[in-house]
């Protein structure tokens, strides 16, 4: 019998065909994509832990999520961010000493007030009297019904925990009590934080006005970025900043019903979403506030020179007059380029992608030899070459990119040079009349 089947030296005792089948190496193909806000807001309805949210989860399941019907007013600032977001990473600032509401039967699986808000009746199935007809409201919704005999025959649901083993009594239309909301302080917000480590999301937000908590946020996403390279950016209220990491708006908002820190929302949600090839500059805000631009020209431009993020009135319609961050001091290392924030999406996302084709195909898994850093080179050509293609980098030079051995066996250098196809944003035009 001949020898056969696969080979990985040319060492076979056997006569026969030793035959390798492989496949083309076209590169990796690693893009991501943007679009995910992690969002901290202190709401009357919620869990204790982080929940991640798209935004058709949001809008057939808000009551279930959030307490509250899709288009209430307590819920503006996640159809804010939803506008432009695909998915939340959601938290309930108010969980600390917060406490759940209960009845007889069971006690809510949301804590906060509006799980006070929740309501029971039984009353005898008229078919089959030995059986009871329990139903479950939130306000005036009803959000569970079932026909059964005792608590432990009732199914689980997405409102309430029931009790084992209990015997159902006929009962009027009865609130269940004790919901509570909690408070937060500077050290719920870094318990949010530090749960998001291992999340990934573009901007992060948290929804309350305090500027030693903006702050908190600030320091953190400094640190994640600069010292761990995880890229994304926060968003906060005026807050001078002076970093390429933090958005800083600068407009109030006309309206009685919300403070100026609701604005927040719809940027985090604009920013994140927005594509590596694109600008915020002169984007419409379709949101639902009424946000102040009776600003004076001179206003405007002292605010860009502060590194605000800020709305204007063209025409009638709001938009954003310029997307920037607040970084104000510049360096050799960082100049001029890195206020905008086209150009800190590029290189976060160079970051990103480049780290996850090393961590995912090349860490512990390929030879630090020629060969295998020229694949590696190969791999972020390709990559550097799409986002030529979709216009985000100009003028590519693939020799620009150096794949070297570090100072042992185990490491890499890699050196790179791209040059942002920013969006333009000035037009300087001379007119000669003949």
């Amino acid at each position: 019998m001949l020898g056969g089947g696969s080979f990985l030296t040319q060492n076979k005792i056997l006569p026969g065909s030793y035959i390798n089948f492989v496949s083309k190496n076209t590169g990796i193909n690693v893009f991501g994509e943007r679009g995910v806000v992690a969002i901290a807001i202190p709401m009357n309805w919620g869990q204790m832990s982080i929940k991640e949210i798209t935004k058709e989860d949001f809008m057939n399941n808000s009551l279930s999520l959030f307490g509250y019907e899709y288009n209430s007013p307590e819920l503006i600032s996640i159809r804010e961010v939803f506008r432009n977001a695909k998915k939340i990473i959601f938290y309930n600032l108010n969980s600390n000493n917060s406490s759940y509401s209960n009845c007889t039967y069971g006690h809510s699986k949301s804590f906060g007030i509006r799980s006070n808000d929740l309501k029971i009746s039984i009353s005898t199935n008229l078919d089959n009297p030995a059986k009871k007809d329990v139903k479950l409201y939130l306000g005036d919704t009803l959000v569970f019904s079932q026909t059964a005999s005792n608590t432990s025959e009732l199914e689980e649901n997405e409102y309430v925990n029931w009790q084992k083993n209990l015997e159902l009594q006929n009962t009027a239309l009865t609130n269940f009590t004790g919901g509570k909301n909690g408070s937060f302080t500077g050290s719920t917000v870094t318990y949010f934080l530090n749960l998001l480590e291992s999340y990934s999301f573009n901007t992060v937000v948290v929804m309350v006005d305090d500027s030693d908590i903006a702050n908190i946020v600030i320091a953190y996403t400094k640190r994640m970025r600069d010292e761990v390279g995880k890229k994304f950016q926060c968003i906060t209220i005026n807050n001078s900043g002076d970093y390429e990491g933090n958005i800083s708006v600068y407009n109030a908002l006309n309206d009685d019903d919300y403070g100026n820190i609701y604005i927040m929302a719809w940027v985090a949600g604009a920013i994140a979403a927005c594509p590596v090839n694109k600008s915020l500059t002169n984007k419409l805000y379709d949101g639902e506030h009424f946000i102040d631009t009776e600003y004076t020209q001179t206003t405007f431009e002292n605010v860009i020179k502060s590194g605000y993020f800020c709305f204007h009135n063209v025409n009638g319609e709001t938009r954003v007059l310029l997307d920037i961050n607040s970084l104000k001091t510049t360096t050799s290392e960082k100049g001029e380029d890195f206020k905008d924030n086209q150009t800190v999406r590029i290189c976060d996302q160079i970051a990103g992608d480049v780290a996850e084709i090393f961590n995912n195909y090349y860490l512990g898994k390929v030879p630090n030899d020629n060969a295998g850093r020229n694949s590696l080179w190969c791999d972020i050509v390709k990559h550097h070459q799409k986002l030529k293609d979709i216009r985000a980098i100009d003028d590519f030079d693939e020799t620009a990119i150096t794949v070297a051995k570090g100072d042992n066996n185990k490491s890499v250098v890699i050196t790179d040079c791209i040059t942002p196809a920013n969006a333009m944003t000035k037009l300087y035009m001379t007119v000669t009349i003949e």
